[in-house]
């Protein structure tokens, strides 16, 4: 792409360490960077656009605390499905839930089993994770804080083998057809959704400003990478229930028809 000629790169990095090299070599011959979603630590990008990641992180630990609170589960026996750990937007939301959740941990209300993170967000390996999880809780658990949906859903499959489905609070992140699926069965009990195309809007308006050498004013935040103060577009992300499915519908994000396929009834009840 320098070869060709790019003025600009956005990218979204695997880990950190690969994007930096990316990163210096694009600065060595003057292209400017926009980090997409994932922020590249110690980096040189010029605007980092993506959601508050912390803030997907919170809300998926509302939404645990809510699915508890609603059984009437006081004490509960939960554990962490974490993301994987090169990945930077995995520790905020890990950071983002533990916040919720730890003051009842502390308390003694919420016994933390296990956290462990998925290598490569892996979903065959989260399971795997999982099944070893539950094992540890003696097949007693409230509550998965599964990082997004692929995990949760991977989750849910182990609970499902175990009859357990539907019994214990799973979040998830993305709002994909499969995790609104599950929402919608009761067996994930929470999501978030993330606008998507307001992302790549927003990191397109960025790059025609560097491309015109002119200052983005739509980054108003700015997110430190370990080196540097990086300006930064940070979109609000939604939490998702049973509730307001029809949200994600309505944004065109998910069409109705792929999400109530062979679930017409569960679709009619909640509404859509």
């Amino acid at each position: 792409m320098l070869t060709a000629g790019a003025k600009v790169l956005i990218l979204v990095n695997l880990d950190s360490d690969s994007a930096k090299a990316v990163q210096d070599k694009a600065a060595a011959q003057g292209v400017k960077t926009i980090d997409y979603d994932r922020l590249t630590l110690n980096g040189s990008a010029s605007y980092y656009v993506s959601f508050d990641n912390e803030a997907v992180g919170v809300i998926q630990g509302e939404g645990i605390k809510a699915c508890l609170e609603a059984a009437g589960k006081m004490k509960a026996n939960i554990v962490y499905l974490n993301g994987s750990p090169t990945d930077n937007n995995a520790t905020l939301f890990k950071a983002g839930y533990d916040s919720v959740l730890r003051p009842m941990i502390d308390a003694g209300d919420y016994t933390l089993v296990d956290d462990t993170a998925v290598p490569d967000w892996d979903n065959a390996k989260g399971g795997v994770i999982f099944e070893q999880q539950l094992s540890k809780a003696g097949g007693k658990l409230d509550a998965v804080v599964s990082a997004n949906e692929g995990l949760g859903l991977a989750a849910i499959a182990v609970l499902k083998k175990n009859k357990l489905n539907g019994k214990v609070c799973v979040s998830g992140q993305d709002a994909t057809v499969d995790g609104l699926r599950a929402i919608l069965s009761g067996d994930m009990s929470n999501t978030v959704y993330k606008a998507i195309k307001a992302e790549a809007e927003a990191a397109a308006a960025l790059a025609i400003a560097l491309l015109n050498g002119e200052e983005a004013t739509t980054a108003t935040g700015s997110v430190n990478n370990g080196t540097m103060d990086v300006p930064s577009v940070l979109l609000v992300p939604v939490g998702i229930t049973k509730a307001n499915v029809s949200a994600v519908i309505a944004d065109g994000f998910q069409t109705r028809e792929a999400v109530c396929a062979d679930i017409e009834d569960l679709c009619v009840a909640n509404g859509l």
